[in-house]
Order: structure tokens, then sequence, then C-alpha cells
């Protein structure tokens, strides 16, 4: 093995970046982590509904399925940042009623089922994009 200078091996590598996920990717990521283990309870956010944007943007609980995607290191080197509700809903490019139907303690009570949670986070990508990957 030879040994180079980093300066030696910047003249002659190529880097590409890694492409960007897409919303569908990083979406279908999450279900399949949520799938991975789907008898674990999550802990839910209480009343995000009712919550100001400012507020909601910020609320958090530990154990929830967000908590779920940012333990990953695939999606934290995607850009998710936090486990937080304003930061699922930008990384994830989730509207609050979608993010709702996914964490909402209205829905389940103080705790969701990974799977159920996983189920709800499909059904937020939308039927064209997973018609589409049945077919490519």
């Amino acid at each position: 093995m030879k040994h180079q200078t980093i300066e030696q091996l910047q003249e002659r590598a190529e880097i590409r970046p890694d492409p960007a996920m897409t919303r569908t990717e990083r979406l279908q990521r999450w279900a399949e982590l949520l799938e991975s283990n789907p008898g674990r309870r999550l802990g839910t956010l209480s009343g995000t509904e009712h919550a100001s944007a400012a507020v909601r943007h910020t609320m958090q609980v530990s154990g929830s399925p967000m908590t779920v995607a940012f333990e990953d290191t695939q999606l934290r080197l995607a850009g998710l940042g936090d486990d937080s509700y304003g930061e699922a809903k930008r990384f994830f490019e989730l509207s609050d009623h979608q993010l709702h139907d996914i964490v909402c303690d209205c829905n389940f009570g103080s705790s969701v089922r990974a799977a159920y949670a996983a189920r709800r986070v499909r059904a937020a990508i939308g039927l064209w994009p997973r018609l589409k990957a049945l077919f490519t």
C-alpha cells in the first residue's frame, strides 16, 4: 500500500456527493425502521392540533415515532436534526394534519405500536409514489 498525503489524495480523488434522499425515500426509510420492531410501544405527543405553531414546532417526547427516525444514522446524515415535531415536519415534508395522524395522542392514547405508526407514515407517502414503486 502506497502512503499519500491528504493533498495528494485530493488531487486524484473523484468526489461524488451522495444524492439527497427524496421525500418518498425518507418516509419509506422511517416506515421500515418502525416496522423493524412492530410491537414497540412509542410515546405520543399531547394535543398537537391545539398548540400554537411555535409550541407545536418544539414539541418532543422521548421514545416517539420521531425518535425512531432520529436514532437512524442514515436519516441524520440526510439532514434530520432532532426528534422534535417541527424538525420531523420539515425533514419529511409533512403537513400538520399528516404528522398529527402519526404522532398525536388523540389518535392512540399515550402510546402507539410502531407497526401502526408505520402504516400512518406509509399513508403520508401518498398513493402515486407507492404505485410507481411497484412497477419500477
